[in-house]
């Protein structure tokens, strides 16, 4: 490719521009949708990536951090460095038997319920238009990442397997961006937020272990079902009575085993806890309260109790100077009837996170469509519309006018952040 720096085009004429060149990848969203992978066997995925990078020019690299590709473009003499990161892999959910959708999943069990598809799709969208005639001077490093939804799985998750690679001493970044889109807000909506915008997740696995016995003589037992009952109720204050009411922070008990007799009192009972914060010291708070309040509980019952903590996902915090990049590019882009300057944050977790911890950055929600948002008229379509669906449900789609409107984000992004020299 030449090294040569173009003149960047105006906000209104890229975004036209991308509308214009979206189809190629519009089909490509969709043929990445019939064949969903699920992370670190992103293989059919990671390849039509790497060959896409390399027939525009790209250097690419395979196999980061399992099935991660890394596609490098320099041009101009600029020392800086940026990179962009797409997520690709799916989820083992069966999709809803869409019948008005020919890009279905083809596969059983699994399906990019997140719209994984569309942000690599997205992200493609911007490589080819910047490895033609992108107006940018350093380099750039355009990040696909394996493996998102496997957090807390053995060895990490996509971003922590890349970061273990090496990634960022590979392909060193002054700068790190994602994006995500989001069902609920109106299709093409951008979404920034400065500081803390998405949660730290871990997990806990309790254990309670009594003295099993009949059911109709209990005072000869150690009921670990009244002990687990009770810590249900209890964990509920450690949050409303030890986190600060100006912070968020989320316990919820998702899981509870216990026996299988309606007269046998079990040995054992488990439960399984989620745990989010928006908070670094929340998130160490609510685990030396759990902590606390599990070994209190077991021995007020007479039982005795085992805690397996998994830390999970960091929280995700967006670097102040990115986050006004990215939002002055969005203005630029749509005006400001088209985006969120401050959202709120959410509750929700990425790996992205461990990125951000490494590299300043930013994470950007697009909005999928509203819920209900109605099909266009006549298409045919049985399915649910773009937009009817959140994440991670059989039903959900991407929305593919999506891939222009993130693609040209990501053009004016490279273009503001590499700026050649006035």
């Amino acid at each position: 490719m030449s090294a040569t720096v173009n003149a960047p085009i105006e906000a209104a004429g890229l975004l036209a521009a991308m509308r214009a060149s979206a189809a190629p990848f519009i089909e490509l969203r969709r043929d990445l949708h019939r064949h969903p992978e699920l992370g670190f066997a992103e293989l059919r995925t990671a390849e039509i990536v790497a060959e896409r990078l390399e027939s525009w020019g790209y250097a690419v690299a395979r196999e980061v951090g399992g099935t991660g590709v890394v596609g490098t473009l320099h041009r101009g003499a600029g020392s800086r460095s940026l990179g962009l990161r797409a997520d690709m892999d799916a989820l083992p959910i069966q999709e809803t038997d869409a019948e008005g959708r020919p890009w279905r999943s083809r596969h059983a069990g699994r399906m990019h319920a997140c719209g994984h598809d569309g942000h690599t799709a997205m992200l493609l969208a911007a490589a080819e238009r910047l490895a033609r005639e992108g107006a940018f001077d350093g380099t750039l490093h355009l990040i696909f990442q394996p493996a998102e939804e496997l957090g807390g799985v053995p060895g990490g998750s996509g971003a922590q397997r890349m970061l273990a690679d090496g990634l960022f001493e590979r392909f060193p970044c002054d700068a790190v961006f994602a994006m995500h889109n989001m069902p609920g807000l109106p299709q093409g909506r951008l979404v920034l937020r400065e500081g803390a915008a998405m949660a730290s997740s871990d997990s806990a696995t309790i254990t309670l272990r009594g003295v099993g016995g009949h059911g109709a003589m209990p005072h000869l037992a150690a009921d670990p079902v009244v002990a687990a009952a009770s810590l249900v109720m209890a964990l509920q204050t450690v949050v409303s009575r030890n986190v600060d009411p100006q912070q968020t922070a989320v316990v919820t008990v998702g899981a509870l085993h216990a026996g299988r007799a309606n007269n046998v009192i079990p040995a054992e009972a488990t439960l399984e806890l989620s745990v989010r914060s928006l908070d670094r010291g929340v998130r160490e708070l609510l685990q030396r309260r759990i902590r606390a309040l599990v070994a209190a509980q077991a021995e007020s019952f007479g039982v005795r109790a085992e805690i397996d903590w998994k830390p999970g996902y960091s929280v995700l915090v967006n670097t102040p100077a990115e986050t006004e990049l990215a939002r002055q590019v969005a203005l630029e882009l749509l005006g400001p009837g088209q985006v969120t300057q401050q959202g709120p944050a959410l509750t929700g977790s990425e790996d992205f996170a461990f990125l951000l911890e490494r590299v300043p950055g930013s994470y950007v929600l697009i909005g999928n469509g509203e819920q209900g948002e109605r099909a266009p008229e006549g298409d045919g379509s049985t399915a649910p519309p773009p937009g009817a669906c959140m994440v991670h449900h059989p039903g959900y789609d991407f929305h593919d006018d999506n891939v222009a409107v993130g693609a040209a984000f990501w053009v004016r992004l490279v273009e503001r952040y590499l700026a050649a020299p006035a």
